[in-house]
């Protein structure tokens, strides 16, 4: 009998590519839509309209599609965990497609950049983001691309944890939309050239 194939293993490389994994970070559920801790969903839904597909549920605690993104093969996943629990997610996905940790990319806001800015890290601590805090616990290792996007810092005294639940306006909701095609270009830039290329060419055109 001939052996049985996963219909899941033509993902993992791809003319010798490998697979990527691009996660979006947020809370799930109508109470928490265009906030500002959920950019990284934003952003995943714009990304996956522009290449015409839809996110399914998934086994992950995340819902996720594999597609073609350019030139490779990616999944693309929002953890629907809550934003504490989101390394459940990633860790969960990541393993069952064996996506090394330096393919897993993830956008997330970010406090301490001016809002809209863009910022490629690797291999660094949270920082104080509860998201990024739960995936080097759960996956056991910081080798993984963020792509950080600001929020800025309230104008008035408010606790961090409010003002980053708390819904984006109509002006930096435009402002925000104005940004997507940077990150999409950041996200591009990481899947065909690497992350130095990257972060060479994003970090320099914000200068």
């Amino acid at each position: 009998m001939p052996k049985k194939v996963s219909p899941f293993s033509a993902f993992l490389f791809v003319n010798g590519a490998p697979m990527f994994l691009i996660a979006g970070l947020g809370n799930p559920g109508e109470e928490y839509k265009n906030t500002r801790h959920n950019i990284g969903f934003l952003i995943l839904d714009y990304l996956a309209d522009s290449l015409g597909v839809s996110f399914s549920q998934t086994k992950w605690h995340g819902t996720a599609v594999k597609t073609r993104f350019s030139g490779s093969q990616v999944l693309l996943l929002k953890p629907q965990t809550y934003m504490n629990k989101s390394g459940i997610s990633v860790a969960g996905a990541s393993l069952y497609y064996k996506i090394a940790h330096e393919n897993i990319i993830v956008v997330h806001d970010e406090i301490d950049l001016p809002f809209g800015k863009i910022k490629i890290v690797v291999n660094r601590g949270p920082g104080g983001h509860n998201g990024i805090k739960s995936i080097i616990n759960y996956i056991g290792s910081r080798d993984f691309v963020r792509i950080r996007v600001g929020i800025g810092r309230p104008d008035t005294p408010i606790p961090v944890d409010r003002y980053v639940l708390s819904r984006l306006n109509k002006e930096e909701m435009s402002q925000l939309e104005k940004r997507y095609s940077l990150v999409i270009e950041t996200l591009e830039l990481i899947v065909r050239q690497g992350v130095s290329a990257a972060m060479n060419t994003i970090h320099a055109k914000q200068a």
